[in-house]
């Protein structure tokens, strides 16, 4: 999705921010060796989703991907359905990643995307997503990035995030590869998966989040402000199908 998009100049990272300052902050235990963040898995088919998690919806566009809990491989899961649309699924959470290094999460596509390219911003769709934000860092701005953060915070009443971390199922860009989204270089891509290989496989990934972090940026993490999964095919119009298993920190 055009970094959400979009007929305006918005970018996803700011879009989200928005969004995650009218959600009660929720902060979990970090004393356990696991951290379940989207407990999917234990909702009821087609009911309300698990304590924290919202729909993300964009006023500038009509058309939203649509949510439901389904009953998957024996488990109950996010079922996304895109018809050139966009919208998400957001929980703002508080996460150390200093203690919790590792993220862990299970996700199938039905179908990849022709148009798709994590270089361009009409290409910026992506059949399946999982998408964190960054807590607010003083320290980590110049001069005039404080400036236009202390605006936002006059008007949302709390400053948005500070970076962005896109983990993403690309259509051909190759595994591995990390770049800054079209739209702004505070949101990185990194690309888990892609092509069409896997299609209609459950998979499980995890990543090195505290490493990941420091590579894309070049310096200490922050606390995690909020997560979020995405099925988006508002800019290349397109149709995706995606499911959302649970999704997890955990202690190196």
């Amino acid at each position: 999705m055009r970094a959400f998009r979009r007929t305006v100049t918005t970018n996803s990272a700011m879009v989200l921010a928005i969004a995650l300052l009218a959600i009660p902050r929720i902060t979990l235990a970090q004393s356990e060796e696991v951290i379940e963040v989207g407990k999917f898995s234990s909702a009821v088919v087609g009911g309300n989703f698990p304590e924290g998690w919202k729909p993300l919806t964009f006023k500038k566009i009509e058309r939203h991907t649509v949510y439901t809990l389904v009953r998957d491989n024996n488990r109950v899961v996010i079922k996304a359905v895109a018809e050139a649309s966009a919208s998400g699924l957001i929980r703002e959470v508080k996460i150390n990643l200093k203690k919790y290094h590792i993220v862990q999460w299970q996700w199938k596509i039905a179908n990849i995307l022709k148009k798709g390219n994590v270089h361009r911003k009409d290409g910026d769709d992506y059949p399946a997503r999982i998408y964190f934000t960054f807590e607010y860092d003083p320290n980590k701005l110049t001069f005039s990035e404080k400036v236009k953060y202390a605006a936002a915070r006059l008007l949302y009443g709390q400053y948005p995030p500070l970076r962005a971390i896109n983990y993403l199922w690309e259509s051909s860009t190759p595994i591995g590869t990390m770049v800054p989204n079209p739209y702004t270089n505070r949101v990185m891509m990194i690309v888990v998966e892609s092509g069409g290989d896997k299609i209609n496989q459950w998979l499980t990934e995890e990543r090195n989040f505290y490493e990941d972090y420091r590579q894309a940026f070049g310096e200490e993490p922050p606390m995690v402000s909020g997560v979020a999964v995405m099925t988006d095919t508002d800019n290349t119009g397109e149709a995706a199908t995606a499911f959302y298993g649970d999704i997890l920190f955990k202690k190196r």
